[in-house]
């Protein structure tokens, strides 16, 4: 969920794919509030780029509140953890990990895109 004033939207979508939607389709989240369930390094990112001034997350990484604090995004959690897993529980959440080493959120953006293909080609 985003809003600001009378504007929300939300989405039922899983992962990084709303964000994506978001940057792709040029929707305007400057100064929008942003609550998410899970916000990993990659996410934060994606939020930096969208231009929300805050993002409010039930489980959130420290290296995700970290991008966002260096970005002047006011970031909070119940549960701040060392990193995400992905969805099987078997490793490190891929979009986090393939974001680790990056400090510019454009690059983040290419190397979250690049994961995604991968991931969607099998």
């Amino acid at each position: 969920v985003v809003c600001k004033d009378d504007t929300v939207y939300t989405t039922s979508h899983r992962g990084v794919a709303p964000l994506l939607n978001w940057l792709d389709t040029g929707t305007d989240l400057t100064g929008f509030s942003a609550a998410d369930r899970v916000v990993g390094r990659g996410a934060a990112f994606l939020y930096c780029l969208l231009g929300v001034k805050e993002v409010r997350a039930r489980v959130m990484s420290h290296p995700a509140a970290e991008v966002l604090k260096a970005h002047k995004i006011y970031a909070d959690a119940e549960i701040f953890v060392d990193s995400i897993i992905n969805r099987t529980g078997t490793g490190p959440c891929p979009f986090e990990a393939a974001v680790m080493e990056i400090q510019d959120p454009e690059e983040a953006l290419t190397a979250i895109r690049n994961k995604r293909n991968q991931m969607q080609e099998g």
